[in-house]
């Protein structure tokens, strides 16, 4: 576990970084492949949203060594990229390597990937936010132009989140002593 803050504008970030990566969860290839191909991404993972702890666990991944199945990552739920994106539902649209680095604090590795973009939408079912999708590429690669094809992503993105948000409760409720 580490508690990382960047030398930007990022809030403080608590990173809880698996010893390695866990499955792919179920039915997000399909959307990964059609963010590929509709959009380009470089780097694409969907984060489940835990309103009860505020916290985000990363579910999906194109890159498990970096960005392994299973980490979470928790940041102030009134910080602008939770604020934005979980709470008000809105999509963030970071063009820049600066505007990245401003919301996220794990920038140093998102940077090693080569990514200096990231557009993020959210995934909500029956009025509640269920997770995030995160496309990131290459500085400049996103516009305002991205965000309904993003949009269209998250749609596709709800069965199988809303999938594996029912499972995690019945296993939850079948091992109330187990952790989360």
């Amino acid at each position: 576990m580490s508690d990382t803050g960047s030398p930007t504008t990022a809030p403080r970030t608590t990173i809880i970084r698996p010893d390695r990566s866990g499955e792919n969860a179920p039915g997000f290839g399909v959307v990964e492949a059609a963010a590929r191909a509709g959009l380009g991404v470089r780097l694409f993972t969907v984060l489940a949203w835990d309103d009860e702890r505020a916290g985000l666990q990363r579910i999906h991944t194109s890159h498990p060594v970096e960005y392994p199945v299973g980490g979470e990552k928790f940041m102030p739920r009134d910080a602008p990229w939770p604020q934005q994106v979980l709470v008000q539902r809105r999509a963030y649209l970071g063009r820049t390597p600066a505007e990245v680095a401003a919301v996220f604090a794990d920038w140093p590795t998102i940077e090693a990937l080569g990514c200096g973009a990231t557009l993020n939408v959210p995934v909500v079912a029956d009025g509640r936010t269920l997770g995030s999708l995160n496309l990131l590429d290459v500085e400049g690669h996103y516009d305002e132009a991205s965000v309904p094809g993003a949009l269209r992503l998250a749609d596709l993105a709800r069965e199988p989140l809303r999938a594996w948000h029912a499972a995690r409760a019945a296993t939850t409720t079948t091992n109330p002593g187990g952790t989360r």
